[in-house]
């Protein structure tokens, strides 16, 4: 039978900190995709933050950067919420954290990306194609044009990619105890 000993106490906390570890560590990844795809540094970023009306090429930026690692933070802690109260989904092992982790990164996709991909950013990207704010936003618009597919199917990698890493990361803060205030006597 599982023991949810100090754990429980720090469930939150743990999904938290590896929600924002893990959203940081994909926008590293989303930097990459931008030198590979020879589109400016922090273009996805800024395809969110242009979605949303903020058209000024640094502000945009900045606010898709900051929604980014919001989402994962907050997913993070929702699942160490869910995870407190049913406690089936605790990953107190490296295979139930490796497998939800994935569960709640494909979650994020299916619910989250998906839709907002979908119905909000690439109607806009298309809108965009055609009449855009500014000469930076247009050329984003003309270089993502048809990629959607592409953009999808990575997105989901990278989606998985999140999990993975978030359900080690909450696994291993379980087992090494951290945060939890060691217990010492003093030498006599």
């Amino acid at each position: 039978m599982l023991k949810l000993h100090h754990s429980t106490k720090y469930i939150i906390l743990y999904s938290t900190l590896a929600g924002f570890i893990s959203a940081w560590a994909i926008s590293g990844l989303l930097v990459i995709v931008d030198i590979v795809s020879q589109t400016p540094i922090g273009t996805f970023f800024a395809v969110i933050g242009s979605s949303l009306s903020y058209y000024d090429t640094t502000i945009s930026q900045y606010i898709g950067f900051a929604l980014h690692i919001a989402t994962g933070t907050v997913a993070g802690n929702i699942f160490g919420q869910i995870a407190l109260f049913w406690n089936k989904l605790f990953p107190y092992n490296f295979k139930r954290g490796i497998t939800y982790g994935i569960i709640l990164g494909i979650s994020l996709w299916l619910v989250l990306f998906l839709p907002l991909a979908t119905f909000i950013i690439q109607p806009k990207l298309d809108a965009f194609a055609l009449s855009a704010p500014n000469q930076y936003i247009f050329g984003i618009a003309n270089h993502l044009q048809g990629l959607y597919p592409l953009v999808a199917i990575g997105s989901l990698v990278f989606h998985t990619i999140y999990g993975i890493i978030l359900g080690f990361m909450i696994w291993r803060m379980i087992d090494l105890k951290v945060f939890v205030p060691i217990n010492r006597e003093p030498i006599q």
